[in-house]
């Protein structure tokens, strides 16, 4: 039996980082297990490849929500990255921290050692930002640079917003996130930068690092309460693989809570009723999902040419040979163009909506298929969300999908807040900047107006911004599964790094998060096998 030190379960943003960080030194032999292949696409390093990719079930697990009545029984799209690098792969390379208020909201709700304070040198460690700034990291493994194309339809948009008294922000990863300008991104030179180029590269060339691809985890491995490693399938067969030190849970919010159901750590009815043996009786896992959740504004555009013709025909064609000759164009864009953090009422203390607008619009927003006339987008998203859903096993079988119930808009105060958000955008687009470039309002459309129709509009139309956390949440209670050290609760060896020990939702997008988390992980991993 093939044994290491530490053998880390899932090869996405998380498990590329500590894969680099526990092999450094040299001391501890590390291996990494991934169900996906190793990055091969075309499409990954290009940024607009996101749109093929997030419909790609080789880079996309695809997962989806169960119909839910808060959303009129839809069910709804849940892309998880699939492959080493995990969702740095496909996503919309948009890096935001967060505000400082939500960490010290982690460190106050019993995260000790995660308050604003503890986190940010840990932003700093993992950011190349050239522009620097106050707190910004200059030489980190991250390239993260500003959007770099300029259209006349997005100076239009931030004047708009200025003529509507919102500040306009060069850097809401700064000193404040309030206000409109233009999204940083994980990007480098006009091309996509995963953890992968970042951090898993520099080490592949060390021989205390092996990583196995195309090796789905089936349950970690236990004796009596201690877990000494993970059994995995790999060529059409079981494999098991022990960890001397710890075994490292780097799976998501999703999966890693299914893997732990699968290895008899959770809710003793549950199991029970699915006939997996007991191990440790935690109710907690698997509670607790956030996400954030969005709608999409449309409008048509005149006077302008957007990405819905430049996308087509020799438009197209010429932006292709532009970005192959100098890296620049419109296959630079990811998901957002320009960023808006607003507060949809003046009298709260910080931003409680987030913006992303695009000079593009779509026929079909889950499947990226865009309109044929010319049009914008302005994605509104609650930041905070207070809805609480949950991931379980569906069978005792682990290559089916679990069971997600998110849980949209069940809280009164998510709908208000998302409600005033889009009622806030209408009003910006109404500005005399933009007046001119906007044709009609197509969805929602004029015909809504009331508030109840506004959340109608939101429940018929919303979707996942992919951002699930939450669902091994790490603090200091009974009912916690994973301590501030990020071990879980009740047992030795297994640690959970990734987003589902987040106990709450930060305000944006949380690629940045879950980087920060693994950097502070693995500096707790080697302080707890006596490095310093």
């Amino acid at each position: 039996m093939d044994q290491y030190d530490y053998v880390i379960a899932g090869g996405g943003t998380a498990g590329c980082i500590l894969a680099n960080r526990l092999t450094a030194n040299g001391k501890y032999r590390v291996l990494m297990i991934e169900a996906g292949t190793t990055a091969k696409s075309m499409w990954i390093s290009i940024p607009a490849g996101f749109s093929k990719l997030l419909v790609n079930p080789v880079y996309n697990w695809r997962f989806h929500t169960e119909p839910e009545d808060n959303v009129l029984g839809r069910t709804i799209a849940v892309p998880r990255g699939k492959g080493v690098g995990g969702s740095t792969l496909i996503n919309g390379m948009i890096y935001v921290r967060g505000q400082p208020a939500d960490y010290d909201g982690w460190r106050d709700g019993g995260a000790t050692g995660w308050g604003a304070a503890d986190v940010e040198p840990y932003f700093r460690k993992i950011e190349n930002y050239a522009p620097g700034g106050t707190g910004r990291g200059t030489s980190g493994p991250m390239h993260i640079e500003q959007v770099a194309e300029r259209y006349p339809i997005a100076q239009a948009l931030l004047d708009a917003a200025r003529e509507d008294g919102q500040p306009i922000n060069p850097d809401y990863n700064g000193a404040d996130q309030e206000g409109f300008g233009y999204y940083q991104v994980a990007q480098h030179r006009g091309r996509r930068w995963s953890v992968v180029d970042g951090y898993l590269k520099p080490a592949l060339g060390r021989k205390n690092l092996d990583v196995i691809c195309d090796a789905h985890v089936l349950r970690t491995l236990f004796e009596g309460q201690r877990c000494v490693g993970v059994v995995y399938h790999k060529d059409g067969k079981p494999h098991t693989v022990r960890a001397i030190r710890e075994t490292l849970l780097c799976m998501g919010a999703i999966q890693t809570p299914q893997v732990l159901e699968l290895s008899g750590v959770g809710d003793p009815q549950r199991l029970q009723a699915l006939g997996i043996p007991l191990v440790h009786a935690q109710p907690q896992v698997g509670e607790n999902y956030i996400d954030h959740f969005a709608t999409r504004m449309n409008w048509r555009v005149q006077g302008t040419v957007t990405l819905n013709e430049m996308s087509r025909g020799w438009r197209l064609a010429k932006q292709v040979l532009t970005y192959y000759a100098a890296h620049k164009g419109i296959l630079t864009l990811g998901t957002g163009l320009i960023h808006g953090f607003v507060k949809s009422s003046p009298d709260l203390p910080a931003p409680d909506v987030q913006y992303f607008f695009v000079h593009a619009s779509y026929a079909n927003a889950a499947e990226r298929i865009l309109d044929r006339h010319p049009g914008m987008t302005i994605g509104v998203a609650q930041l905070r969300p207070q809805s609480v859903g949950s991931i379980h096993l569906k069978t005792a079988d682990p290559f089916e999908p679990p069971v997600i119930r998110p849980n949209f808009l069940n809280e009164e105060g998510d709908g208000i807040s998302l409600v005033r958000g889009m009622q806030l955008a209408r009003r910006i687009v109404g500005q005399p900047s933009l007046r001119s470039y906007v044709a009609q309002e197509i969805s929602p459309g004029d015909a809504v107006q009331s508030d109840d129709e506004w959340l109608d509009f939101a429940r018929r139309n919303g979707q996942t911004i992919y951002h699930p956390i939450g669902t091994c949440r790490m603090g200091s209670d009974d009912r916690a599964v994973t301590d501030p050290r990020l071990r879980v609760r009740g047992v030795a060896g297994l640690r959970v790094v990734d987003a589902s020990v987040m106990p709450r939702m930060v305000s944006g997008n949380t690629q940045a998060a879950v980087m920060m988390v693994a950097e502070k992980a693995a500096d707790l991993i080697l302080e707890d096998a006596g490095v310093v």
